[in-house]
């Protein structure tokens, strides 16, 4: 019988994530060396550090330190089956009104609050060979959509899929601490909450050659290739020209969406 490969898996809670050990990078020489014998990394999301590793068994090796409750949850994140298919969107309107964000924003912008999935399917890797999560038929159909482009001649590169409420808060506070106003920010970036990305199923794509997430990449070979043939896949483009949601123009942003 041949050997069918199991896909890989990012197990998501509301404050760390467990992605598979092998997928990772080490930081240096020794959490290399631990990243080498473990079979899962696990990483704090409001800052990407590395937190632990695990075994099989789910017994947890830290790399910060961590108190007892702190390891029992990451161990749980790895043990339990999610009650649910998605996190909790409790509190989110707390960050929001910290940002400054008004009370009305998905309203105004016809938008609505992603809840991020506590299961992700590895789909390969990005540009710049980070591991890319997606839903699972999103993961399925991307790199079905990207075979059919390569075997026409297209190359169609990641640039970036799922992204955290705690990855996007971050893109705010940063561009807040540059002296941007939330009004410049919310015209090229969705509030967090609000990014399709959240949900797993919106791959931010780009060609080699072309910078990413950029509108030039309307005038390239992948942008035409997706236009003909994306929605045969389930892709539309999110974020066209005078779209309703307020968001700037984006060529370069497809999201899956199950028929």
């Amino acid at each position: 019988m041949r050997n069918v490969r199991t896909p890989h898996h990012l197990h998501n809670s509301a404050w760390a994530d467990a992605m598979p050990a092998m997928l990772a990078r080490g930081r240096n020489v020794a959490v290399s060396r631990q990243l080498a014998t473990a079979q899962w990394l696990l990483r704090r999301k409001a800052d990407g550090r590395y937190l632990a590793t695990a075994n099989h068994s789910a017994e947890i090796q830290p790399l910060l330190p961590l108190s007892a409750a702190q390891q029992q949850a990451l161990r749980q994140l790895l043990i339990a089956t999610p009650r649910q298919q998605a996190l909790s969107l409790a509190g989110l309107r707390h960050h929001l009104d910290a940002l400054g964000i008004p009370a009305d924003y998905g309203t105004a912008h016809q938008l609505m609050a992603i809840a991020e999935p506590t299961r992700l399917t590895h789909a390969g890797a990005d540009r710049y060979q980070r591991p890319l999560w997606l839903l699972p038929n999103a993961a399925t159909q991307w790199q079905a959509m990207r075979n059919a482009a390569r075997a026409q001649g297209v190359t169609l590169e990641a640039i970036s899929g799922f992204r955290s409420h705690a990855y996007q808060l971050g893109i705010f506070r940063r561009k807040l601490a540059r002296g941007l106003s939330v009004a410049e920010i919310l015209a090229v970036n969705a509030a967090p909450g609000f990014s399709e990305h959240h949900g797993g199923f919106a791959i931010d794509i780009g060609t080699p050659g072309e910078p990413p997430a950029e509108t030039r990449f309307e005038h390239s070979a992948a942008f035409a290739w997706l236009c003909t043939h994306a929605e045969t896949f389930g892709f539309y483009m999110s974020y066209p020209r005078d779209n309703p949601h307020g968001i700037v123009y984006e060529p370069w942003h497809w999201a899956y969406r199950a028929r």
